[in-house]
């Protein structure tokens, strides 16, 4: 599996559905991944990258102090897959030259990442060209809304779409 650097370029909540999702971006390039995420740790990761301090510990904080009791550290964090509508990542932990990876949410990882200033990777099979803007035209369809319940892939679609007509900086205006 070939992996890229990547960084958290912001957070964004779907129009329709309320959820919440980030968007990372590879380091050297335009590529994107949208990752839905809770509201918790959508407020994690917006308060982080804002360096908000929290009241009481979270989550995050607690598997930092962990790994940093047991003195090692979160060397890196990787975004590794997509089975069945769930996104799968890694947390790469070292202690006395050994290293460790656990299975974990891509949310949760990359709080923990965020937390330790860990390196952030995502397979590069997951990157997706960056939207481009529409071409404007009289006769643009309108989706008609569904009345069952969207599929993750009829999720996912859905906000590549809705991707599409956004600038890339308004991904930087999340707010809880």
């Amino acid at each position: 599996m070939k992996v890229v650097e990547a960084r958290v370029h912001g957070l964004a909540v779907e129009q329709g559905s309320g959820q919440h999702v980030v968007i990372l971006r590879e380091a050297e390039g335009p590529r994107i991944l949208p990752i839905w995420i809770g509201p918790s740790e959508a407020l994690a990761i917006q308060r982080l990258l804002a360096e908000e301090a929290f009241p009481r510990p979270l989550t995050h904080d607690l598997v930092a102090l962990i790994v940093e009791g047991l003195k090692a550290r979160v060397t890196r964090v990787v975004i590794t897959d997509l089975r069945e509508s769930t996104f799968h990542a890694s947390l790469f932990i070292e202690r006395d030259q050994e290293v460790l990876s656990i299975d974990a949410r891509p949310s949760d990882s990359i709080a923990v990442a965020l937390r330790t200033k860990a390196p952030l990777f995502v397979n590069e099979t997951l990157l997706q060209e960056p939207p481009s803007p529409p071409a404007e035209t009289a006769e643009t369809p309108t989706e008609p809304e569904p009345t069952r319940e969207l599929t993750e892939e009829e999720k996912a679609e859905r906000l590549r779409r809705m991707l599409e007509k956004l600038d890339p900086e308004d991904f930087g205006k999340f707010s809880m």
